[in-house]
């Protein structure tokens, strides 16, 4: 059974930094794009990053860039997004999804098929 679980949310002052993993198991990752998403309350869900599914591509969004960064880890099947100057906008629950052999041409949450439960990043001081 395919499934994602994301860890590593939590409060954190603005300007701090977090750490989310997102684990597979009952598949391996080596055939999909893996993409990080965020939904705030009251609000759609929002592409933030991506890794194309074999590690060539990756694709962040521009609210992102320069303070979030994807990466696979030693261990095959997780992936990480490590959380830079964080902001309070930033606050949401965030989501890892894959996309099988997903190019990350696209944030598109919609052309993900598989989603984690998700995990709450809070900004505030």
């Amino acid at each position: 059974q395919l499934q994602l679980v994301e860890s590593g949310g939590g409060l954190v002052r603005p300007g701090g930094s977090l750490s989310l993993s997102c684990v597979a198991s009952g598949f391996s990752l080596d055939d999909y794009g893996v993409g990080w998403f965020r939904q705030a309350p009251g609000k759609g869900r929002e592409g933030v990053s991506c890794m194309s599914w074999r590690g060539a591509v990756t694709n962040d969004a521009d609210s992102v860039k320069g303070r979030f960064t994807i990466s696979r880890g030693n261990a095959k099947n997780t992936v990480y997004l490590q959380l830079n100057s964080l902001k309070p906008d930033d606050t949401a629950v965030y989501y890892c999804a894959v996309g099988y052999r997903h190019t990350c041409a696209t944030l598109l949450p919609s052309t993900f098929g598989s989603w984690g439960q998700g995990t709450q990043v809070t900004v505030s001081s």
